[in-house]
């Protein structure tokens, strides 16, 4: 199933995913950090998504008190719970 989520507090406006069997499949941040968005992307491809969203979770960019990843985290956490 394909999931939209809209950060807050980050440069990217938009990530969308899909879980497949409680999978992580075709990660993509819309705005951010193209390098560090297309990274985390590659990196938990295929991963399973509570494993994901357990590492990626407070992870923090500079001062601000979330980040790209930890958005991804929550937006998972979200994708799970909706799915259960």
């Amino acid at each position: 199933m394909e999931y939209a989520y809209r950060p807050n507090g980050v440069c990217s406006r938009n990530i969308t995913f899909e879980l497949q069997n409680g999978k992580l499949h075709n990660v993509r941040f819309h705005g951010g950090c193209p390098g560090n968005t297309l990274g985390i992307a590659a990196l938990v491809e295929g991963m399973d998504a509570k494993e994901a969203a357990e590492k990626l979770a407070g992870i923090r960019c500079g001062f601000k008190p979330t980040s790209c990843p930890d958005q991804l985290a929550r937006a998972l956490q979200e994708a799970i719970s909706q799915a259960k």
